[in-house]
């Protein structure tokens, strides 16, 4: 496998490592974290301009027509200042899940506005007690004339508080099927809840709400299968920006905190630690690198394969990373002044979304290329 950036991935790295730096440091993201959107629309309209909302969308509806180690690149840059707008949420669960299991028609309409950065789509998969399992589903579809209604609800759903458009799985006669559900539609109640690291989610009611079916009636397992791949995938990705930035912050306060006269970072027993959450950063780039690169594969089990190890890596060296950086802060590091704190609650949100360590191990070791030989 060719590891190399093409000349265009060279040129979203680049754009993005210096929008980062320059127009979203970690105190952009501390602010809007107390903001009731939890985000700047004009940033996320800045987004669409540059053409990063439509990075692994396809171009018929306007998109890129990229992959999603594109839009791997570009959040693992986000990660390292914890850029707060929604390209997770809206891009990722939102958009792939149009891609997956919307008509080509319905993807133009939907994503076109999306992808310039004037509407945000969020997709509500989750319930209560549906353990990562996307089929684990109680809500119900029923046809309302030309149209269907949709009754149930949905819990963490990313953006859904801010959203302009839902895109709801539910299960009708034919079987799982996904539904558009617009801002405002009847029946349609979203009540916002904070996550722990100062995001926002919705919880989403549906009382016979006004939806349109999307793709074909019955077909929403395979895509929400891929969707939420695609979406394990891009929290690795943004996960290797959080331990980047975590491992280097602790080497340079290493150099700077002194202790009986001395920077801390010469004692050998620090050095090592140090050393231990680079070899750990590093093993996380290159699961991340390969489930997004695997995140297209038709093959349901290279896919799978993939995505679970680098979800695995996140709950252990993405956590190895964040722990060990808060703990060589010292008492400072536990206190939500310092931004370290910020990296360790973002970790911890990513290594539980889509799969924690305990779900993506069990999967992995159900596939059959590692039960074979048993």
């Amino acid at each position: 496998m060719d590891l190399s950036l093409t000349d265009d991935q060279k040129m979203i790295k680049e754009t993005a490592a210096s929008f980062v730096k320059k127009d979203s440091p970690v105190a952009r993201a501390r602010e809007l974290r107390d903001s009731a959107l939890g985000w700047d629309a004009a940033v996320y309209r800045q987004m669409g301009e540059l053409g990063w909302l439509g990075l692994p969308l396809p171009e018929a509806a306007g998109g890129f027509g990229g992959t999603m180690v594109d839009a791997a690149i570009l959040l693992e840059e986000f990660g390292k200042t914890l850029v707060p707008e929604p390209y997770l949420a809206s891009v990722v669960l939102g958009g792939r899940a149009l891609v997956h299991g919307a008509t080509a028609a319905q993807q133009a309409e939907l994503l076109g506005p999306m992808i310039e950065g004037e509407r945000v789509i969020s997709l509500a998969w989750a319930e209560r007690g549906s353990r990562y399992d996307p089929e684990a589903i109680e809500a119900r579809a029923e046809r309302r004339g030309e149209g269907w209604a949709i009754t149930g609800e949905k819990v963490w759903a990313l953006g859904a508080h801010a959203a302009d458009d839902l895109i709801v799985s539910a299960r009708a006669d034919a079987g799982i099927s996904l539904f558009h559900v617009a801002k405002g539609a009847r029946g349609l109640t979203v009540q916002t809840v904070k996550t722990m690291d100062g995001g926002r989610a919705g919880r989403v009611r549906l009382e016979g709400a006004e939806a349109r079916l999307l793709g074909e009636p019955g077909a929403a397992g395979a895509a929400l299968s891929r969707v939420l791949d695609d979406a394990a995938a891009a929290a690795c990705a943004e996960g290797v920006g959080v331990a980047t930035a975590v491992l280097w912050m602790t080497v340079e306060y290493l150099k700077t905190r002194k202790q009986f006269g001395v920077p801390i970072g010469v004692f050998q027993a620090l050095q090592h630690r140090a050393v231990d959450m680079f070899v750990a950063t590093e093993l996380l780039k290159g699961t991340s690198i390969l489930a997004n690169a695997r995140a297209g594969s038709d093959d349901v089990v290279e896919r799978q394969r993939a995505v679970s190890a680098a979800k695995a890596q996140l709950s252990s060296g993405g956590f190895y990373v964040v722990a060990q950086g808060t703990q060589l802060h010292g008492g400072i590091g536990v206190t939500d002044e310092h931004d370290i704190s910020l990296y360790f609650k973002r970790m911890r949100v990513l290594m539980a979304l889509f799969g924690d360590e305990e779900h993506h191990v069990a999967r992995y070791a159900a596939l059959p290329s590692f039960t074979a030989g048993l």
